[in-house]
């Protein structure tokens, strides 16, 4: 079947369909990974986004129950050159069109995603809309200008629990490949974190690390919070514009006063950032991929990270002295660590779980456990 990808410029992208069928808009972004498809469509960040792969051969592993990072995936459409009907590994319990077309995703192959990466790096992400159903491409390209933009978006409230609960997932699935994984003593550490988007490897890495996890919703106020008395506080990835998060924004400043462990990955970071009266602003077309440089201004190495992020903390913008930069992000400077010199709290804008993508920073997760040893 035809599908058909349009963006707010006016460009088309004609392809097939394969998944389900149907119709979506978002904002179109590229993912650099090689691998991992199963786990960036189930990335709760991706809400609100069609993503396109670089790599051309994507859905030969198939896909399986273990490496979910939600309960599904989250993006609204998904664009590859070339779709592998026939997946192949030990591992493979679907292929990924019947994924897809389970959850109801659209996707579409034979587009020359060379172009289309070219286009989003010089001219910026934009809104798109992927179709089966309409194949007009003066219609599509109305409805892409029509989208909602991802500035002032507060899609949180859209991949959030609904309610508080406690993490029981057991294990690391995607140790360190010739490294024995260290575990702590399991529920060693009370950890409360806020949802606003988390990923399971998150709390795969946390458990492993022995922390007893009960997850809230991102709505949940300081004191609810503080209630279970954690000894440590995470706040996790999410999807949209930090900006149209006051309401987190608020808690984790009072989160601060209590003198709690905190720890922020990703949307995590940058709200934290906004509560030490920093500013955010968008990169032209954002970090994501399983290979973005950060250097760790401490010890002057680099490491290899994966990165999922539109918008980005304003380095300019900490004034507070209290506040040490960390690390940055070696291809275009930007903020990508930073840590408080008197209250236990850091955070960073990259993903050290991966999930997928590069194992070089799980060792702030041990950081994190150090913090709360006090």
């Amino acid at each position: 079947m035809k599908a058909m990808l349009a963006l707010e410029d006016g460009t088309v992208f004609k392809g097939e369909s394969f998944g389900a069928q149907g119709e979506k808009t978002g904002e179109v972004v590229f993912n650099t990974s090689m691998t991992g498809y199963q786990e960036i469509l189930t990335d709760p960040s991706y809400k609100g986004q069609i993503v396109a792969m670089t790599y051309p051969l994507i859905g030969n592993y198939g896909c399986n129950g273990l490496d979910l990072e939600s309960d599904g995936p989250k993006v609204e459409g998904f664009v590859v050159r070339e779709y592998s009907e026939r997946p192949s590994n030990w591992r493979s319990q679907e292929s990924l069109a019947s994924f897809l077309e389970r959850h109801g995703i659209v996707g579409i192959q034979g587009v020359d995603t060379r172009a289309l990466t070219r286009k989003l790096r010089i001219y910026g992400v934009m809104r798109g809309v992927i179709s089966t159903e309409d194949l007009d491409p003066d219609s599509l390209v109305e409805k892409a200008r029509s989208a909602p933009p991802m500035e002032g978006s507060d899609l949180v409230r859209f991949v959030t629990c609904h309610k508080p609960y406690e993490w029981e997932g057991n294990g690391t699935v995607n140790p360190v490949p010739g490294r024995r994984e260290e575990r702590e003593e399991p529920g060693r550490f009370r950890v409360v974190a806020m949802d606003c988007g988390i990923k399971h490897n998150i709390l795969r890495l946390l458990s492993d690390h022995g922390c007893r996890i009960t997850v809230v919703p991102a709505t949940t106020s300081a004191e609810e919070i503080l209630s279970y008395e954690p000894d440590g506080i995470f706040l996790s990835n999410g999807p949209g514009d930090p900006a149209a998060l006051p309401y987190v924004v608020q808690t984790v400043r009072e989160l601060i006063e209590s003198g709690k462990p905190i720890f922020g990955i990703c949307l995590g970071h940058q709200i934290l950032g906004l509560a030490f009266g920093g500013r955010t602003f968008k990169l032209k077309f954002g970090h994501r991929g399983a290979n973005q440089p950060v250097k760790d201004l401490s010890t002057g190495r680099v490491e290899i990270t994966s990165q999922n992020h539109g918008f980005c903390v304003d380095i300019d913008s900490i004034k507070d002295e209290d506040v040490e930069i960390t690390h940055i992000n070696l291809n275009d400077m930007t903020l990508e660590g930073m840590r408080h010199r008197k209250l236990p709290i850091f955070s960073v804008q990259y993903h050290p779980e991966a999930s997928p993508g590069p194992h070089d920073a799980r060792y702030l997760f041990r950081r994190f456990t150090e913090l709360m040893e006090g």
